[in-house]
């Protein structure tokens, strides 16, 4: 086996060591509850609401769920609170795969990254992949292995991201109460897939034709 490769699998099983043991500890319904409570306390909310964006991919939480947690708290108005932490929670597990040695298992997956945001292209391809009804973190991890432009990896996901977080943020502005079930109800999952399907059609045509053509 590889070193890198070796090196690699031990992070990974380390890694979700740490986020199968927050999912023991630690309940996402009972933080974002702690963080709606303090509501009335809008410097201690906005600190616990940062603490929980930067943690989210630590402990493997959906997005959805810090975004209900906005919607309880804001309102619709939070949306675009919702949609700068969605960008924000994403950057973490992005730049550190950055720092990925590109070799190993990592490496190889990383090769695979760059073969498709080079046929879609980086803000396509960031687009179309948050679209798509993916845990948010193996994107990110992907996207920063293949070195996709921060710019471009930034304004992707917040496009991307927009349908999801507005869902979420609704939801919770609607309940008024914090839920972990998730948000993607079936209409909206079809929808955000058929969207990064159309927005992968011309790019793939092309390759296609250059693989006829080859």
């Amino acid at each position: 086996m590889h070193p890198a490769t070796r090196r690699q699998l031990v992070g990974m099983v380390l890694l979700a060591g740490v986020a199968g043991t927050g999912a023991l500890l630690l309940s996402p319904a009972a933080v974002l509850a702690r963080t709606t409570a303090l509501a009335a306390h809008p410097w201690q909310f906005v600190g616990l609401l940062l603490a929980a964006y930067l943690v989210r991919p630590l402990f493997a939480w959906p997005i959805s769920v810090v975004s209900i947690a906005v919607g309880v708290v804001l309102g619709p108005v939070g949306i675009p609170v919702a949609l700068a932490g969605a960008v924000l929670t994403c950057l973490p597990p992005y730049l550190l795969a950055r720092t990925t040695g590109h070799a190993g298992l990592l490496g190889r997956v990383g090769t695979a990254g760059e073969r498709y945001f080079a046929g879609a292209g980086p803000l396509r391809g960031v687009v179309a992949a948050r679209l798509a009804p993916l845990p948010a973190d193996p994107v990110s991890y992907t996207a920063g292995l293949a070195r996709v432009p921060l710019s471009a990896y930034a304004l992707g996901t917040a496009l991307g991201e927009t349908p999801w977080v507005t869902a979420a943020v609704l939801l919770g502005a609607s309940t008024r109460t914090v839920q972990t079930e998730g948000v993607h109800a079936l209409p909206l999952v079809v929808a955000a897939a058929a969207l990064a399907v159309l927005l992968l059609a011309g790019p793939a045509y092309r390759q296609y034709r250059r693989y006829r053509a080859a």
